[in-house]
Protein backbone atom coordinates (compact mmCIF):
# COMPACT_ATOMS: atom_id res chain seq x y z
CA UNK A 1 0.00 0.00 0.00
CA UNK A 2 1.35 3.53 -0.74
CA UNK A 3 1.05 7.15 1.04
CA UNK A 4 0.43 8.60 -2.76
CA UNK A 5 -2.60 8.96 -3.92
CA UNK A 6 -3.16 7.47 -7.60
CA UNK A 7 -4.36 9.65 -10.31
CA UNK A 8 -5.24 7.94 -13.43
CA UNK A 9 -4.16 9.80 -16.21
CA UNK A 10 -2.18 12.70 -15.02
CA UNK A 11 0.81 12.08 -17.41
CA UNK A 12 -1.08 11.42 -20.42
CA UNK A 13 -0.68 13.78 -23.20
CA UNK A 14 -3.50 15.71 -22.98
CA UNK A 15 -2.95 17.06 -26.72
CA UNK A 16 -1.05 15.66 -29.42
CA UNK A 17 1.37 17.58 -31.69
CA UNK A 18 0.24 19.27 -34.86
CA UNK A 19 2.14 17.77 -38.10
CA UNK A 20 4.07 20.02 -39.54
CA UNK A 21 2.29 20.57 -42.99
CA UNK A 22 -0.61 21.65 -41.14
CA UNK A 23 1.18 25.31 -39.86
CA UNK A 24 -0.99 27.98 -40.92
CA UNK A 25 0.96 30.48 -42.91
CA UNK A 26 2.49 33.58 -41.51
CA UNK A 27 1.54 37.24 -41.89
CA UNK A 28 4.61 38.09 -44.12
CA UNK A 29 3.99 34.89 -46.47
CA UNK A 30 0.49 35.98 -47.10
CA UNK A 31 1.27 39.62 -47.63
CA UNK A 32 4.26 38.46 -49.64
CA UNK A 33 2.04 36.47 -51.96
CA UNK A 34 -0.17 38.92 -52.37
CA UNK A 35 1.66 41.46 -53.81
CA UNK A 36 2.95 38.54 -56.39
CA UNK A 37 -0.53 38.03 -57.14
CA UNK A 38 -1.08 41.43 -57.76
CA UNK A 39 2.49 41.77 -60.19
CA UNK A 40 2.04 38.62 -61.83
CA UNK A 41 -1.52 38.56 -62.42
CA UNK A 42 -1.85 34.78 -61.01
CA UNK A 43 -4.90 33.43 -59.04
CA UNK A 44 -4.05 33.21 -55.17
CA UNK A 45 -6.04 30.47 -53.78
CA UNK A 46 -6.98 31.45 -50.29
CA UNK A 47 -7.14 27.95 -49.03
CA UNK A 48 -3.57 28.28 -49.04
CA UNK A 49 -3.37 30.48 -46.10
CA UNK A 50 -4.03 27.56 -43.93
CA UNK A 51 -1.03 25.54 -45.44
CA UNK A 52 2.46 27.12 -44.67
CA UNK A 53 4.12 24.76 -46.50
CA UNK A 54 1.55 25.07 -49.68
CA UNK A 55 1.63 28.65 -49.90
CA UNK A 56 5.54 28.28 -49.81
CA UNK A 57 5.06 25.93 -52.61
CA UNK A 58 2.99 28.55 -54.78
CA UNK A 59 5.14 31.97 -53.52
CA UNK A 60 8.30 29.41 -55.07
CA UNK A 61 5.96 28.88 -58.46
CA UNK A 62 5.47 32.68 -58.78
CA UNK A 63 8.36 34.98 -57.87
CA UNK A 64 10.18 36.29 -60.66
CA UNK A 65 13.55 34.08 -61.93
CA UNK A 66 16.91 35.65 -60.92
CA UNK A 67 18.26 36.70 -64.62
CA UNK A 68 20.96 34.58 -66.00
CA UNK A 69 22.04 37.90 -67.60
CA UNK A 70 26.23 39.07 -68.43
CA UNK A 71 26.08 41.08 -64.70
CA UNK A 72 24.45 37.82 -62.79
CA UNK A 73 27.41 37.39 -61.16
CA UNK A 74 28.15 40.41 -60.06
CA UNK A 75 27.41 41.89 -56.36
CA UNK A 76 24.03 43.72 -55.77
CA UNK A 77 24.36 47.51 -54.43
CA UNK A 78 23.56 46.89 -51.07
CA UNK A 79 26.15 43.91 -50.69
CA UNK A 80 28.73 46.27 -52.31
CA UNK A 81 27.25 49.45 -50.20
CA UNK A 82 27.66 47.12 -46.52
CA UNK A 83 31.49 46.08 -47.92
CA UNK A 84 32.22 49.28 -48.07
CA UNK A 85 31.09 50.22 -44.87
CA UNK A 86 32.88 47.63 -43.56
CA UNK A 87 35.95 48.57 -45.61
CA UNK A 88 35.87 52.04 -43.75
CA UNK A 89 35.18 50.50 -40.26
CA UNK A 90 38.04 48.08 -40.32
CA UNK A 91 40.49 50.61 -42.61
CA UNK A 92 40.76 47.92 -45.34
CA UNK A 93 40.80 48.04 -49.34
CA UNK A 94 38.03 45.41 -50.75
CA UNK A 95 40.38 43.71 -53.45
CA UNK A 96 38.93 44.40 -56.89
CA UNK A 97 38.22 40.83 -57.62
CA UNK A 98 35.55 40.93 -55.08
CA UNK A 99 33.26 44.10 -57.33
CA UNK A 100 32.96 41.11 -60.47
CA UNK A 101 31.88 38.02 -57.65
CA UNK A 102 29.01 38.33 -55.64
CA UNK A 103 30.09 34.89 -53.88
CA UNK A 104 33.51 36.21 -53.23
CA UNK A 105 32.01 39.78 -51.68
CA UNK A 106 30.01 37.61 -49.45
CA UNK A 107 33.15 35.90 -48.48
CA UNK A 108 35.25 38.86 -47.63
CA UNK A 109 31.92 40.35 -45.61
CA UNK A 110 32.15 37.33 -43.63
CA UNK A 111 35.58 37.57 -43.21
CA UNK A 112 35.74 40.89 -42.30
CA UNK A 113 32.47 41.38 -40.73
CA UNK A 114 32.53 43.92 -36.89
CA UNK A 115 32.00 41.57 -34.19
Amino acid sequence: MSIHPTLPGLFEPVQTALPLDAQPATEKQIAYAWTLAAKSGRALPTSLFADKAGLSAWIDAAKPRASDGRFAAYPSAKQVQFAERIARLKRRQIPAECFKDKVMMSRWIDGNKPR
